[in-house]
């Protein structure tokens, strides 16, 4: 399903463009962020997008939710997070919420501006939801982890090694880059052998951010103790039967936020779902069900 989908997407033309900002870190200074950009018909309805783990702005999923905006006239923003677009000048983490305020306030005036995120990106699309300052109207997120442990616990099992081994190899073709660009960290050749996302995030994320270990990395980042703080309209979106994000990850999570719309679907995997799907008694295509989800919202 995912491999139709990725040669789906790269026929698709899409009449966008580069797109980049300075981002303020005292650590890294000079870095930016990357993406790409349409600029729609209506000019009062935007979209910034935000990839999984080890994704980027190129995503498959995220050129087809790109064209479904286009297809409506609104803004779309494909963000690359921070070393995801291979410039080596980062990398990123789960609650690098920071990240994503310069991207939506690319869209600073427009009457509605919505945020979705898969998988990773959709726990980070998540976290910034709940923050008190957030600049959006409605927030989407899609087979999206909620706790941290949880996911990583479930992400290292062997049933999942095929998708694990993907993710980190896309991770450590970036961490190449970024080691290439700053000879102070760990060289490459000692994060090379890493086979888990608890290995990545002990290697590379906790010494890079400051987090001390894995445990409190997990426990500063995850979103779930913050969806009882969640003010704006949200729907997620699941699959019970999702490999790397497990129902029993996210479902004692799930009714913490009471203006969150849940669908947990039968059908499905990790961001990739049957061609038509059936939501609130309505068939249809997964972009067609959630932006007519976004369309609904203040009408």
């Amino acid at each position: 399903m995912r491999a139709g989908l990725q040669r789906w997407s790269t026929r698709l033309q899409l009449d966008d463009h580069p797109w980049s900002v300075p981002l303020h870190d005292e650590a890294r200074p000079d870095l930016t962020l990357r993406g790409r950009i349409h600029r729609g018909a209506a000019r009062d309805t935007a979209v910034v997008l935000v990839h999984g783990l080890g994704g980027g702005a190129d995503s498959p999923y995220l050129r087809v939710a790109a064209a479904e905006c286009a297809r409506r006239g609104w803004d779309v923003l494909r963000v690359s997070l921070r070393g995801a677009d291979r410039s080596g000048e980062d990398f990123y983490h789960a609650g690098l919420s920071d990240d994503l305020v310069p991207a939506i306030r690319t869209f600073a005036g427009f009457r509605r501006v919505f945020l979705i995120g898969y998988s990773l990106g959709g726990h980070l699309a998540l976290h910034y939801a709940t923050r008190p300052d957030a600049e959006i109207h409605g927030v989407v997120a899609i087979g999206a982890p909620l706790d941290l442990q949880r996911s990583a616990l479930a992400f290292d099992r062997p049933s999942a090694t095929l998708y694990r081994e993907v993710v980190l190899a896309s991770l450590k073709r970036a961490y190449r880059a970024y080691a290439a660009r700053h000879p102070e960290v760990a060289p490459y050749r000692t994060i090379a052998p890493v086979r888990t996302i608890r290995g990545w995030d002990r290697a590379v994320v906790v010494p890079r951010f400051g987090f001390g270990s894995t445990a409190r990395y997990y426990a500063a980042m995850s979103v779930a103790p913050r969806l009882s703080h969640l003010r704006i309209p949200a729907l997620y979106i699941g699959a019970q039967g999702d490999p790397m994000v497990p129902r029993w990850t996210v479902e004692p999570h799930l009714a913490a936020a009471s203006t969150m719309e849940v669908h947990l679907l039968p059908r499905g995997g990790h961001v990739a779902f049957p061609g038509r799907l059936v939501l609130q008694g309505r068939p249809g295509a997964l972009e067609g069900h959630v932006f007519d989800w976004l369309d609904r919202r203040l009408v």
